[in-house]
């Protein structure tokens, strides 16, 4: 989009202090059936071939709490955004401070109606700098990357955090409007910036 780069410098923050609720990889110890499809539901064994414990199936270990749906957070919702690569730089909007958690939020669609499951998920950008040409396309990346990742019921709302850009308003304006959003996403160039941006996501 741009040919030069807007900020040079951004401010990063360490990976290991943001907030997340993802679970890093586990590094699996081989056992002598393997760690395959059915390694759980075989007997564990030692190394001399004794048996250590009975056999346990998933199911059995599973409890009937494990199989409710969760609600969806603030904290997943930041665990969906934080990761998405800057366009400008290689690195997550969460270490760039651009999407944080106290800026994110949910709340009902529809107050006066309590039973309705309809919620607005909210999410604040703050650009890296207060001239920045794309926090449009930031704040298409996120919007994107929501509506793909949440069930229909949720509303998404993207906008600059106030006071952060010194175009905030005319930005806001442009994520607001359906039928401009609707135009940007049949732009191939500016949804190759997107998918790119979407590609460092889990």
């Amino acid at each position: 989009m741009a040919s030069e780069m807007q900020n040079s410098n951004p401010t990063i923050l360490n990976a290991a202090d943001l907030p997340t609720r993802l679970q890093p990889a586990r590094s699996h110890k081989l056992g002598i059936f393997g760690n395959g499809l059915f390694a759980s539901a075989l007997p564990s064994v030692d190394a001399s071939g004794f048996l250590l414990g009975g056999f346990t199936s998933s199911s059995e270990s599973e409890s009937d709490d494990d199989l409710l749906e969760e609600p969806i957070d603030e904290q997943e919702i930041y665990d969906l955004v934080s990761t998405i690569s800057d366009p400008e730089h290689p690195i997550s909007l969460g270490a760039l401070a651009v999407v944080s958690l106290p800026d994110i939020s949910i709340t009902p669609t529809l107050p006066y109606v309590p039973a309705s499951p309809l919620r607005t998920v909210t999410v604040l950008i703050t650009p890296t700098i207060t001239h920045c040409s794309l926090a449009t396309v930031i704040g298409l990346g996120v919007r994107v990357r929501l509506e793909q990742s949440l069930p229909p019921r949720f509303r998404v709302d993207v906008r600059i955090k106030e006071g952060t850009h010194s175009t905030a308003d005319e930005v806001n304006k442009q994520l607001a409007d359906k039928e401009r959003v609707a135009a940007a996403l049949e732009n191939g160039t500016l949804m190759g910036v997107i998918a790119k941006m979407l590609e460092t996501c889990l």
